[in-house]
């Protein structure tokens, strides 16, 4: 058997110039983070075109495209911002005289009892139930910005 009978039939009769035997495992490359930088690098020279430089290091183009993508990610947004935790104060209600209470007052207790109060640098904010989470969040930026 030749290497012409092992082409694809096609309408073509040259026989194949490049014929590629792979042997061992079959595992994946692993790039040190060096290499793939040295690549991706090598990808944004001028005159290079991402297909060639993939060529080069028998990569796909599709897989030093996705190289680049993830060197364009600032360093900041891959590491998991760690959770900051405040303390939490929970206060009794204050309780008025017995001789002075009005009926308003009672509602307005039932109201706030899903209130959530915060102070930031000095500034007072209570979140109300139902509060949207975005709008608070934003807030909450917003106070830690100015401080």
């Amino acid at each position: 058997m030749t290497i012409s009978e092992l082409t694809l039939k096609s309408s073509d009769p040259e026989p194949a110039r490049r014929f590629e035997v792979f042997t061992g495992s079959g595992r994946r490359r692993e790039w040190l983070p060096e290499e793939k930088a040295r690549i991706v690098a090598e990808s944004y020279d001028a005159g290079e075109t991402v297909s060639a430089v993939a060529r080069r290091y028998a990569l796909s183009p599709q897989q030093l495209f996705a190289w680049r993508r993830a060197a364009r990610v600032p360093l900041a947004e891959t590491l998991a911002p760690e959770p900051l935790f405040v303390p939490a104060v929970v206060a009794a209600p204050e309780s008025e005289p017995t001789g002075k209470r009005q009926p308003q007052r009672k509602r307005n207790a039932a109201r706030d009892a899903g209130m959530i109060e915060l102070e930031i640098d000095g500034v007072t904010m209570r979140v109300g139930r139902g509060a949207d989470a975005r709008t608070v969040a934003a807030v909450i930026r917003a106070l830690k910005a100015t401080s």
